[in-house]
């Protein structure tokens, strides 16, 4: 069983950075992968940005260039840096982790094992 612990998160004004972390307890492999969806109030949860244990990574078109993701496979964390922020990133970010990663997109729910509890992330104008 693996466990996602959430850090970071918070408001910022437009144009701000904010940083998320997820630590994962357990054992990881390889083949895993771990990944930041979003949802925000009346919309369904959407894939933000994913990194296999290689660290290739995939972004929603709507972050490319402002969001990095990264992680730390020694300490089996991941972050999100998210730059130059939106008022339409305002949402409750969430971490996810899958153990096996092969021949999957990363980019769906159901793609996921494992899920964090969700940070709020809030952007003003």
């Amino acid at each position: 069983q693996v466990q996602l612990a959430q850090s970071g998160g918070g408001s910022v004004q437009a144009g701000g950075s904010l940083r998320l972390s997820c630590a994962a307890s357990g054992r990881t492999s390889s083949n895993s992968a771990m990944g930041w969806f979003r949802q925000a109030p009346g919309k369904e949860r959407e894939f933000v940005a994913a990194i296999r244990w290689s660290e290739r990574t995939r972004y929603a078109d709507s972050v490319k260039g402002r969001f990095t993701i990264s992680r730390d496979n020694a300490a089996n964390t991941v972050y999100l840096q998210m730059n130059s922020l939106k008022p339409e990133d305002t949402a409750i970010y969430f971490c996810a982790a899958v153990r096996n990663a092969a021949w999957i997109s990363l980019e769906s729910l159901g793609d996921y094992d494992y899920w964090g509890q969700g940070t709020q992330v809030t952007v003003s104008s």
